[in-house]
């Protein structure tokens, strides 16, 4: 029984990472409006600031 529990954490922990991870690509997708720029920790387009 211990071994069983054990080897549905080791398959478990890769499958969670990589469907976490899968999540990503569309904030990396995202596109903004002309003067806009992808703000990954607001998850939102914000302006972009020259100077």
């Amino acid at each position: 029984m211990t071994r069983l529990v054990l080897l549905l954490v080791l398959v478990a922990s890769p499958l969670a990472a990589w469907a976490e991870c899968q999540g990503h690509h569309d904030q990396q997708a995202m596109s903004c409006a002309e003067g806009m720029q992808w703000n990954p920790e607001t998850s939102s387009c914000v302006p972009i600031v020259t100077g």
